[in-house]
């Protein structure tokens, strides 16, 4: 017998169930028919209202038999999975290049192809995924549907949200094989290996200078291209990207997010936050390869090095001479300038105190 297919009247697709026909169709009349008793939320399937329930539940049914990390999805388990088994199914036939999963895989694609059917009716942007598109409305819209339950803020994005969960929680999930640090976030892990590696992916066309990372590559173009599309609308200073410019923001409306829970201190920049912390946890993440010495900030590091190496890239512009540290180069300068700082004036009396009373010493010894 041959079997009877449902055929769809605005796109010709054809379906052998008439459940999967019903559920393709409000793909066209936007029917959302099961909601969400908790937030209202509403889905176009069953199982969609299913699953998003468990963000309310906190219920993980799918766990990791490696590493006993649990998820909401089948699917994230899955993707996750290839953390361990390093396994990359989708492979790319322009490029050779391989992918966890075929969401990785199809927007990828999309570089050869420069297929994006997905497209926003209120300003034609256009998307590879519908997933990408629904995140875009929400600049139109101001919506900001996941909101944390411990601070109240709220966040358009589902991965923004859980990311910043983590900061409540302390939870690092990406650890680094070479040296075990840990991070919250995959992309700050990714960052971090590059200074195993030493590798820089980002070249620059106008100077062949590299970059470990997209975002520095960015701004280090618009030293060539003085581009700055992010512009203040209090004071008109332009910055390079999105993320620099809610920074700056945050010095008109004096906002400061970030508060540390053990002594109640604000911030205005995670990266700070972070930094305070480790007054309060000992933390020392960066340690020379030379001495071990350890510090709580890279630039710390950074500076310490160059006791090491003789690196001394501050050099005084009027007499060419070279210094390890900025604070260095600053205080020579006031030799120029004939400048003394109250702080300098003290420290170098206090220097002929302790000179003066040597000699004294050495007089009486004599």
């Amino acid at each position: 017998m041959e079997e009877k297919l449902l055929k769809c009247e605005l796109c010709d697709k054809s379906f052998s169930r008439s459940s999967h026909f019903r559920i393709h169709q409000r793909t066209h009349t936007g029917e959302k028919p099961f909601t969400c008793t908790v937030c209202d939320k509403s889905f176009s399937q069953s199982s969609h209202l299913h699953r998003h329930k468990r963000i309310h539940t906190g219920e993980k049914l799918f766990r990791c038999d490696v590493c006993e990390k649990a998820f909401r999805q089948l699917l994230n388990l899955q993707v996750h999975q290839t953390i361990h088994t390093g396994e990359k199914p989708f492979k790319c036939e322009f490029c050779d290049k391989a992918f966890p999963t075929s969401t990785g895989f199809l927007m990828h694609q999309s570089v050869h192809t420069g297929e994006k059917p997905f497209r926003c009716e209120l300003c034609d942007r256009a998307f590879t995924q519908s997933s990408a598109l629904m995140q875009h409305r929400r600049t139109h819209t101001g919506e900001k549907p996941f909101t944390c339950k411990l601070c109240d803020k709220s966040f358009s994005r589902s991965s923004h949200f859980r990311v910043h969960q983590r900061t409540h929680t302390g939870e690092k999930l990406f650890r680094c094989d070479v040296c075990a640090k840990a991070f919250t976030q995959l992309s700050n892990l990714q960052v971090h290996q590059t200074i195993h590696t030493g590798e820089k992916p980002f070249k620059c066309e106008f100077c062949d200078k590299a970059f470990p990372t997209s975002t520095r590559f960015l701004i280090h173009q618009s030293v060539h291209t003085g581009g700055n599309p992010f512009r203040c609308e209090l004071c008109d200073r332009d910055f390079t990207c999105s993320s620099a410019l809610a920074q700056h923001r945050r010095i008109h409306t004096g906002e400061k997010p970030f508060k540390c829970e053990v002594c109640n201190k604000s911030f205005s920049r995670s990266s700070h936050f972070r930094v305070h912390q480790r007054t309060h946890t000992g933390e020392k993440p960066f340690t020379c390869e030379v001495c071990k010495k350890s510090f709580s900030q890279s630039s710390n590091l950074r500076e310490h090095q160059r006791l090491h190496t003789g690196e001394k890239p501050f050099k005084c512009e009027v007499c060419n001479k070279d210094f390890t540290r900025i604070s260095g180069l600053m205080s020579h300068r006031r030799i120029h300038t004939g400048e003394m700082h109250t702080k300098d004036f003290e420290q170098s009396s206090h220097m002929l105190d302790q000179h003066r009373i040597h000699s004294a010493n050495s007089g009486e010894s004599n």
